[in-house]
């Protein structure tokens, strides 16, 4: 494979410009973003997006998940096209960047390439996949997931949000399901640029993460089930008070997660109690613990560790206890020729940069396990994302753009 010239960059202020623009689509409260999937501001979001592709001349295709894929021609018809993106949508409280950068960037390669009258053996395609959230319809990574087999079409159309609403008619309301069956396509190599989303990169000073792997993740809801009682008159003795058992349920989780350090990480997130009134103690708790971990083994310690502490913790409070697994991934490892192809092109242009796991789950995750897949990871200020007080230098954005250019021109292989 040719490489390109270590002088080829992207142009920055396009690619920050055009963030910005996106940003005003669906804008927050506190200077992030609120453009959940689905919505009339993800319409409007995928319409701009489009409106742009349609300048460079690209060719959009729709899946029946709502993908979008923006295709430039190469040169060989019968080669299989390099694909490079992300997702558009974006938490309640988002920041600009989460996912942005990744389709933007993407975006910004063809216009480089269209400037500069550079081909490609390999057609390139942008994409913007539906629903990696998974805010407004859980799980995260769901589009993603159906193109890559591990759920199915139905299933996700009758995915409900917290109104009752279907994911299968919210996509019919803004006119963006497409003919195209999910997982059609088929790709030579899928690259995917990121924000950090955790303080590692800063923190080193590195501009680029070369991401070698992925942490798998449980996510597991327990219900715990006591018996409501008044705090003033019930005796401690006799108490069934769920919500002693979640916090102790808590502590066991934060000694699994430490003893595999610093291989695992382990919390709860999200809870509900009931009655949720000062003076009953709780007669139920529903929570869901997340452990995640780049090792198979690790990740299968900490789900079983959980289980016998929790039950043994319930029985000796003289509660009732269910668990549920409501989310889960393998640990992924990324396709080494793609990984070496994104070092050598951060070495070529002269960032600094380091190996690095992602601890968030992403598209490429799901994509991985379909077609050679690597993701790029540039920092943000504190490691903060999911929050709209998200940040990230124009410096940043553009040396992973660039890496994200030389990785592409790489696989789809230059035309002298």
């Amino acid at each position: 494979m040719s490489q390109p010239a270590a002088n080829l960059k992207i142009n920055s202020s396009r690619l920050w410009d055009s963030i910005m623009e996106m940003a005003k689509i669906g804008p927050g409260i506190a200077g992030g973003n609120n453009r959940q999937t689905l919505t009339d501001d993800d319409a409007k979001g995928r319409e701009l997006f489009k409106s742009w592709c349609e300048k460079e001349n690209l060719v959009m295709g729709t899946d029946k998940m709502g993908t979008m894929f923006a295709r430039r021609e190469g040169t060989d018809p019968n080669a299989l096209p390099v694909y490079v993106g992300s997702h558009l949508d974006t938490q309640p409280t988002g920041g600009k960047y989460d996912g942005v950068l990744g389709v933007l960037g993407g975006l910004e390669i063809i216009r480089t390439l269209n400037e500069l009258d550079i081909r490609t053996k390999h057609p390139i395609v942008v994409v913007n996949f539906t629903n990696e959230e998974g805010t407004r319809f859980a799980p995260p990574m769901m589009a993603s997931g159906v193109f890559a087999g591990i759920h199915e079409l139905e299933w996700a159309y009758n995915k409900t949000d917290a109104d009752g609403k279907k994911f299968g008619d919210e996509i019919k309301r803004i006119g963006w399901i497409g003919e195209e069956d999910v997982g059609a396509r088929k790709m030579h190599a899928f690259f995917e640029l990121h924000i950090e989303q955790g303080p590692i990169l800063e923190a080193e000073g590195k501009e680029i993460g070369v991401v070698t792997h992925g942490q798998g993740l449980n996510w597991i809801q327990v219900t715990i089930t006591g018996r409501e009682s008044h705090t003033g008159s019930t005796p401690m003795p006799m108490r069934k008070n769920a919500g002693l058992g979640m916090a102790k349920i808590t502590e066991l989780v934060q000694e699994i997660a430490m003893s595999h350090q610093p291989a695992a990480v382990g919390g709860i997130g999200q809870c509900d109690v009931y009655p949720n009134s000062r003076n009953i103690i709780p007669g139920k708790v529903v929570f869901t613990i997340d452990f995640r971990s780049p090792s198979f083994d690790v990740q299968e310690d900490m789900e079983t560790r959980l289980y016998s502490g929790a039950k043994k913790i319930a029985k000796d409070l003289d509660l009732e206890i269910e668990f549920e697994k409501v989310g889960h991934f393998d640990p992924v490892t990324f396709d080494e020729t793609c990984v070496n192809t994104v070092r050598k092109a951060a070495e070529r242009l002269g960032y600094s940069h380091q190996n690095i796991i992602s601890g968030a789950g992403h598209d490429a995750c799901w994509i991985n396990r379909v077609a050679p897949t690597a993701m790029i990871m540039c920092p943000c200020v504190d490691g903060l994302s999911h929050n709209e007080a998200e940040e990230i230098t124009e410096s940043w954005a553009s040396a992973g753009t660039d890496v994200l250019l030389h990785a592409v021109l790489e696989t789809a292989e230059i035309i002298k």
